[in-house]
């Protein structure tokens, strides 16, 4: 276990997003590595997931960004100092509370803002006729850390609030200014490189971070590369933190 960072009387706090139709566990190894570092983490597990597909079907993308918000607020309660961050979906669910909320920094996996299947542009449609569909598979990982609690099926009405909220979040992106930190999976089959493209075009954030990652598939937060990513954010954060508590003259 690493050693806390050494910041005498600051308090830091994470509040962190999991993926669609996945749960806390997904991120786990994220979460439990930035908290051994002395960072006060909270992942809510958002409304409809962890539970029951058929729970998710009849939810709409305002309840997971609500209810992301407000354990924000938690944190927020907590802490001197907010960072967010997020998997997949929730890497679009913190890029958008990023531009509604003052934070100190946000770091990203892999996040979503579009589909590699085309008939999604259809799904308003679609939804209507066909109740679900098989989720995407990818590779396990070569050391699995615990389920990580995908649903068997995904439900196409969540699909379509899951479309809604990439929507949502590519219109609020212009209002994000704080640091961003980014990790994409070179090797990615459920979200496509044009989604990493666009939010780095489109953030207005000054000081942005890319980080590749070559190892791992999707839910890289519990694959080879989870401790590279748990060590770049701490660390990100740290600075973040820094340049919060001591603003450039003229900032």
């Amino acid at each position: 276990m690493a050693a806390p960072i050494d910041r005498p009387g600051a308090r830091w706090g994470v509040a962190m997003c999991h993926g669609f139709s996945g749960s806390p566990s997904s991120v786990a190894p994220w979460a439990k590595g930035l908290a051994a570092r002395g960072f006060d983490v909270e992942v809510p597990r958002l409304p409809g997931h962890g539970t029951d597909w058929r729970d998710l079907e009849g939810r709409r993308w305002r309840e997971w960004t609500e209810c992301f918000e407000e354990a924000c607020a938690r944190v927020a309660a907590r802490n001197d100092v907010v960072f967010l961050a997020g998997l997949s979906m929730g890497g679009a669910i913190a890029l958008r509370t990023a531009s509604r909320l003052p934070v100190a920094g946000v770091a990203v996996v892999n996040p979503g803002l579009g589909f590699y299947d085309w008939r999604v542009r259809y799904i308003g449609a679609i939804r209507h006729f066909l109740r679900t569909t098989a989720p995407i598979d990818e590779p396990a990982a070569p050391e699995p850390v615990g389920d990580e609690g995908d649903y068997p099926v995904t439900p196409l009405a969540a699909v379509y609030e899951l479309r809604q909220l990439f929507r949502a979040t590519d219109r609020a992106l212009p209002k994000v200014t704080a640091p961003l930190l980014a990790f994409k999976s070179d090797a990615d089959p459920v979200v496509p490189p044009s989604s990493m493209t666009r939010i780095l075009r489109r953030v207005a954030s000054d000081d942005v971070e890319f980080v590749p990652l070559h190892e791992s598939p999707h839910v890289a937060t519990r694959d080879r590369e989870a401790l590279l990513i748990v060590a770049r954010t701490a660390e990100f954060f740290e600075r973040c933190a820094a340049k919060a508590a001591h603003p450039a003259v003229g900032a």
